[in-house]
């Protein structure tokens, strides 16, 4: 047994600790990929859990003025623009 020059248990020793190396990268490559996925098919236009998806121009504009967001004169703006 030409190979072993006298590390006796450490070929047991490497092979699984090399086992043990080679899934955690496997495992890493797949969470990377899986990362990249979602990260390229998620929605850039969408802000969060709060979309405005489903609610009409009055009802933003109603909403930014219940939060302070625009002044009375900015809203009443934006109802006449939009026709009330």
């Amino acid at each position: 047994m030409m190979g072993y020059y006298g590390y006796g248990n450490m070929g047991w020793i490497g092979m699984i600790l090399g086992s043990i190396v080679s899934i955690a990268l496997l495992i890493g490559l797949i969470v990377l990929i899986v990362w990249a996925v979602r990260r390229m098919s998620a929605n850039p236009y969408q802000s969060g859990p709060q979309s405005s998806a489903g609610q009409s121009a009055r009802d933003i504009a109603q909403a930014r003025y219940a939060k302070g967001e625009i002044s009375r004169e900015e809203y009443q703006q934006i109802l006449s623009d939009l026709g009330r």
